[in-house]
């Protein structure tokens, strides 16, 4: 008679379940030591049952020895589990601060040469080159120095246009004509007839005498004989 094949599920009779479980114990124990045996390897089988049982096998005299050759073997080949990822990460860690600090001292030590600090060391060829590094950006700087300007310039031309017009309809509401800037009296209200020159001035100047007293009787031309 032909066995059937086994489904791989959990039995759900539990006195099936115990029966298959010792049957099968049994087999993996044996399995366990034929191959420590044969093949002169060193074996070692823990097994807990759903009642918490304990079942051990051991081809060495003790099972704890062979857990801490297994211990130590997965610890050398970074194969202990999250220990050896975090140690990894730790690694690469550790890799990418050394270098960023590296980068971080080439940069400063650029900077120090920029500001011209520390150039005893450098040789001809890098102080051409810190020259023209230089050049380059006083270019930059310039270049943009003068569009910032030319960008105010416009902003001032425009904000002159603009006031411009807010002038001219200001003076249209009010009906009054636009002008040129004043000269001479115009520029107080005064009419070029009502300005008094120096020479008129000087021509109308008008002696005075000052009097006290009666006042006297003109006398006539003519003497009474």
């Amino acid at each position: 008679m032909v066995r059937g094949k086994t489904q791989m599920k959990r039995i759900e009779n539990a006195a099936s379940r115990q029966v298959t479980f010792s049957k099968r114990r049994s087999g993996l124990l044996k399995k366990a030591f034929e191959l420590s045996v044969l093949c002169d390897a060193e074996v070692a089988l823990i097994i807990f049952s759903n009642r918490g049982k304990l079942f051990e096998f051991s081809s060495c005299s003790s099972l704890n020895k062979t857990i801490d050759r297994f211990q130590k073997r997965a610890k050398d080949q970074g194969l202990s589990g999250k220990a050896a990822r975090d140690h990894d990460h730790m690694e690469l860690a550790n890799e990418d601060t050394s270098s960023m600090a590296m980068r971080i001292e080439l940069i400063e030590s650029s900077k120090r040469k920029l500001l011209g600090d520390g150039l005893e060391s450098c040789s001809i060829d890098e102080l051409h080159q810190l020259e023209k590094d230089l050049e380059r950006s006083l270019a930059k700087i310039r270049d943009q120095k003068n569009l910032m300007l030319r960008e105010q310039i416009q902003q001032l031309k425009e904000k002159e246009i603009s006031l411009l017009e807010e002038n001219a309809e200001l003076m249209e509401k009010c009906g009054m004509q636009q002008i040129g800037p004043p000269s001479n009296g115009e520029q107080y209200g005064v009419e070029d007839d009502d300005v008094e020159t120096e020479s008129d001035s000087q021509n109308m100047e008008v002696e005075t005498e000052l009097f006290i007293g009666p006042p006297k009787r003109q006398r006539s031309a003519k003497k009474i004989p």
